[in-house]
């Protein structure tokens, strides 16, 4: 049994009863919030279920995607997080399983059915949930995961569709407000505000709100700019969990190298991780890094698939052990995807796989996914000579948007390929379903059922090992760097050949220094 409500206590998360709790797991990703590298399919969660209800009609497209959501995540699959030692699952979803657009503020009692299901399997193996808005309506960033269709985070500029997201908290709080394995709410996923007041405006009105109704619930609230940056915060709220994300561009093709164990790259993985927690640390509260972990190499299209995933393997351990030595919660991304990332992924012999491999690849080769994408070989003919097109015509000064991290040639690519592109592609991919009978849909999404998925074993034994570690543990020996000057992270930013993914770029870094840290106050929002 759960010993009462979690809270905090200083710097860290305890029971009832005053033990520290360290909340180590993972992310049901792509379930309530299908993503495109996750699920295998081109542009964003809501245009593939609209193009699969036109091809298959009403009733076979609510069939497919409620059995989806039923055989994504089982029994088996909550008995397995428990068997590596986890306590904690990050639940992330869509508004839309809750709301229609065009019939705001009416929740949809349906939308709780696979959420209750799965709160119920997690307290059976004492697994703690963390409930996370992952796209909220207008969308609260520029991606794809957050189901925006634009790269226009409508959300910011639009008390609309605020207020509904005020109305789906106070929904969700009071139904789940004395479920004691409900660890918190995650009132939104990676928000990025270009102007931190509407956001740090937006925390000042959804806590209270929250709190009106669930007064007792930890509130797990992210950083601007895809949860990495802090510098405009100026204060805490009680019983409150700052969460960070700490992708490394060490992980994932063509962004900033491969990791080699060298001395100023390991600085840079900690000094990385020291600038996002820096805020943490100086309000005395605990922190949540909520999402992290590189992407994966398939023996298929990489010869050198072994070398580069043991290599992030071994930046991951690094990773793992500053978390584990300053005794952090956190909850790897994610837990079962189609072999990208994923602790679990489905396994090729599936029917899903046997349908969608052909767009798959396809998708591969013209790097439509802005996540797991590698265009190395699209850059000499295509896309490079567009690249400097236009860095020709746009004079310097005027060289930069928001979000600041990506280079010109980021929201280029994620303009032409990874929603342009990509909306040619979905009515392709969704005309494979065409003519599937209940049975086959069953078949197809069966596919993602704990027993038809793969393990990545090597990454789930280091899970393992440190799902119950403590920051005393003498395994820590030797690969804890300690924090230093931040020369380190700019060195290697400003001699690779991109930027990470969720890192700053070097004139940003300077951009802050200049700034001297102003502190952004927020605009006062009624409720």
């Amino acid at each position: 049994m759960a010993t009462g409500m979690l809270k905090t206590s200083g710097m860290s998360i305890v029971d009832a009863a005053g033990n520290p709790v360290l909340l180590r797991g993972t992310s049901l990703g792509g379930w309530m919030m299908m993503e495109n590298f996750m699920n295998g399919f081109p542009g964003r969660e809501h245009q593939i279920r609209a193009a699969l209800l036109k091809v298959l009609g009403k009733d076979k497209c609510d069939f497919f995607f409620d059995k989806f959501l039923e055989y994504f995540f089982m029994d088996k699959d909550a008995e397995f997080l428990a068997s590596l030692g986890f306590n904690c699952l990050r639940v992330s979803f869509n508004y839309h399983h809750f709301e229609d657009d065009m019939n705001p503020f009416v929740i949809k009692e349906e939308g709780f059915k696979h959420v209750d299901r799965v709160l119920e399997l997690c307290a059976k193996y004492k697994i703690y949930a963390i409930l996370d808005l992952h796209a909220a309506p207008g969308g609260q960033n520029q991606d794809w995961h957050c189901d925006n269709p634009t790269g226009y985070a409508a959300f910011w500029d639009h008390k609309h569709f605020q207020d509904r997201v005020v109305n789906l908290w106070q929904v969700i709080a009071k139904r789940y407000r004395s479920n004691p394995w409900v660890a918190g709410y995650n009132p939104l996923n990676e928000p990025a505000d270009s102007e931190w007041t509407r956001l740090l405006a937006f925390y000042d009105r959804i806590v209270p709100a929250i709190r009106e109704v669930d007064p007792d619930h930890i509130l797990f609230l992210e950083g601007n700019t895809f949860s990495m940056d802090f510098s405009g915060f100026d204060k805490v709220f009680p019983n409150s969990v700052y969460a960070v994300h700490d992708y490394c561009g060490f992980g994932f093709p063509n962004r900033i190298g491969r990791y080699q164990k060298l001395p100023e790259q390991d600085a840079y993985i900690r000094n990385m991780y020291d600038r996002k927690v820096e805020f943490m640390k100086k309000h005395n509260v605990p922190i949540w890094n909520g999402e992290f972990g590189p992407i994966y190499e398939k023996e298929e299209t990489n010869p050198d698939w072994q070398i580069h995933n043991d290599e992030r393997y071994e930046m991951l351990d690094r990773q793992i052990a500053i978390y584990t030595s300053e005794s952090i919660a956190w909850s790897i991304w994610a837990y079962k995807d189609i072999n990208i990332m994923g602790m679990l992924h489905v396994s090729p012999s599936t029917p899903w796989f046997q349908l969608l491999s052909p767009i798959i690849a396809k998708k591969r080769d013209l790097a439509v996914d802005s996540w797991a994408y590698d265009d190395a070989h699209l850059q000499p003919n295509l896309f490079g000579p567009l690249h400097k097109w236009f860095e020709d015509n746009i004079p310097p000064q005027f060289s930069k948007k928001y979000p600041w991290q990506w280079r010109m040639h980021m929201h280029v690519f994620r303009g032409i390929r990874g929603i342009t592109m990509a909306e040619y592609m979905i009515p392709e991919w969704a005309e494979l379903f065409r003519g599937k009978t209940f049975e086959e849909l069953d078949a197809l999404a069966g596919s993602w059922k704990y027993e038809n998925c793969l393990q990545r074993e090597r990454l789930n034994e280091l899970l393992t090992t440190y799902a119950g570690m403590k920051a005393e543990d003498a395994r820590l020996a030797g690969k804890v760097i300690q924090s230093e000057v931040r020369k380190d992270e700019e060195k290697i930013q400003q001699t690779t050949s991109g930027v990470g993914v969720f890192e700053l770029a070097p004139d940003e870094v300077k951009r802050k220094k200049e700034m001297g840290k102003v502190t952004v106050k927020p605009v006062a929002v009624t409720v």
